[in-house]
């Protein structure tokens, strides 16, 4: 398979960007493709391991060591054929997912891993340039109709999944368009909308019915799915913020993230806002959580023009390299640099935030912020945390976006009303084998089922739901399980 001694010959290399004084002046993507040799290089790299670890710590079970020797024979309509069949959105994963298969390489071992999600976009991008990519429409219509509500990842492959067994899917968005957090949460210069217009034609083209402005329970009458529909599927994404409620939360200019996340997506779509402008332009902009959406926050304020962006983390830094609480092939949780802090970002990690300061009219000047001290766990883990002593500091912010997860779904409105039992965290409850909820005909997926997570994780969950409501429904079911996908692979 592939070249033999390609790992021995080629190093890891990632493709370029475009300038950061150059990108920050839009919302475009900045990464640029590969050239032919490089990428030809990079697939060349795979070691075809005995054990493919990647395919394992892939969510979806991606066949990747198989698609890596397609694209180093250059045989493209292969590579794609491997690709789609465990991935039914390969050019969101190759663009914004933080690549476990990586995590999991072999090769990652003792050398830099291959740049297996940047394969994977190539592999996708040039099948829709050579039009591999075609709308397939089922041969036969089951006669069973089943609403999906919500539009994001894990709606999208649910969807996708269920038409191409038969079934006739409408989609439920309450937004003005389809992708939920693809469209209003993740910023143009990590994923422009066009990719996903471009997947919502062809999903439109196979027969699913897209409702936008939908909101179901208030536009859309609970009784209308319960009596027209087969199955139910929940998709609507944990959706609830983790708040701060600390002193002089009501300031005005402290914002939830995905708040002023949603406002840019919007100006950049010339979509209508109805709220009053989030803006960062000039004013000292400090945002409170390490992760990606606190590092979305950070990209957006530097192509707004802020006057300086801080980042504060309440965990310690993390490591520069594993350590042994975080052994090969596991997700290791390491310090991470993304594209938005090579743009300008100060950081700062076990932090706390103790109070927003205002100016007596209730407007936010500053953030009280304090030094943390954690002591750690038997696994390493950071178990508790103390004040530094005399550690206080006042820090100028007139703007302040509170990153720190996600909580759950929204229950008031349709959780409430359909009545569906929640778990302990508030997630709607259901099980990883069957993801049938409390009411049988209702099924759900995605964040609303496990809670915040990954995107690879949300298509996984809605192919392995499509799958267990096409058995409610028919008894058996052909789509294929992330197991089923592994079947072969060499052990």
């Amino acid at each position: 398979m592939g070249k033999l001694t390609g790992f021995m010959e080629f190093k890891r290399e990632l493709p370029g960007k475009r300038p950061v004084q150059e990108r920050k002046k839009d919302y475009k993507e900045f990464i640029n493709p590969y050239g032919p040799v490089q990428l030809n290089q990079q697939a060349a790299r795979c070691m075809n391991c005995g054990i493919p670890f990647c395919s394992h710590g892939c969510p979806l079970g991606n066949v990747i060591p198989e698609f890596n020797d397609a694209v180093y024979r250059n045989s493209w309509l292969e590579a794609y054929e491997i690709l789609s069949s465990t991935n039914n959105f390969p050019e969101f994963t190759g663009r914004i997912c933080p690549a476990p298969c990586e995590s999991s390489c072999v090769l990652g071992i003792n050398q830099p891993a291959i740049t297996i999600e940047e394969i994977e976009k190539h592999i996708i991008e040039i099948a829709f340039e050579k039009r591999f990519v075609k709308a397939k429409q089922p041969n036969v219509r089951t006669g069973k109709r089943i609403a999906v509500v919500g539009s994001g990842p894990a709606g999208m492959a649910a969807a996708t999944q269920l038409n191409s067994a038969g079934h006739s899917v409408t989609v439920f968005e309450r937004d003005d368009a389809p992708g939920g957090l693809l469209r209003y949460g993740i910023p143009d210069f990590k994923l422009e909308k066009w990719v996903i217009d471009r997947r919502i034609a062809l999903m439109e083209q196979e027969g699913i019915v897209f409702r936008c402005n939908a909101n179901v329970g208030v536009d859309v009458h609970l009784n209308e799915l319960l009596s027209d529909y087969h199955a139910i599927v929940l998709a609507g994404g944990s959706t609830i913020p983790r708040d701060l409620p600390i002193p002089g939360r009501e300031l005005k200019g402290v914002h939830f993230a995905m708040d002023f996340l949603t406002q840019q997506n919007k100006r950049v779509s010339a979509t209508e806002n109805k709220e009053e402008d989030i803006l960062a332009n000039k004013k000292n902009v400090i945002v409170i959580g390490g992760g990606d959406t606190g590092s979305d926050c950070v990209g957006t304020s530097n192509r707004q023009g802020a006057k300086s962006i801080t980042q504060f983390e309440l965990l310690p830094q993390p490591p520069k390299e594993r350590t042994v609480y975080m052994p090969w092939p596991t997700y290791p949780m390491t310090l991470k640099t993304s594209s938005s802090h090579e743009e300008g970002c100060e950081r700062h990690w076990a932090m706390g935030t103790k109070e927003f300061v205002g100016d007596g009219k209730g407007e936010l000047t500053a953030l009280k912020i304090v030094t943390l001290e954690w002591k750690l766990a038997e696994d390493g883990k950071p178990a508790r945390f103390t004040e530094v002593p005399g550690s206080e500091k006042i820090m100028p912010c007139e703007l302040a976006f509170l990153a720190m997860g996600f909580l759950h779904p929204q229950h008031e409105g349709l959780l409430l009303d359909l009545g569906v039992e929640l778990d302990e965290r508030g997630n709607v409850k259901a099980t990883d084998k069957s993801y049938q909820t409390s009411i049988s005909k209702i099924f759900t997926a995605g964040d609303m089922r496990r809670g915040q997570s990954l995107v690879v994780w949300a298509i996984s969950e809605g192919r392995e739901c499509a799958r267990k409501v096409d058995e409610y429904l028919m008894g058996v079911s052909m789509l294929e399980t992330k197991d089923q996908s592994l079947i072969g692979v060499a052990y």
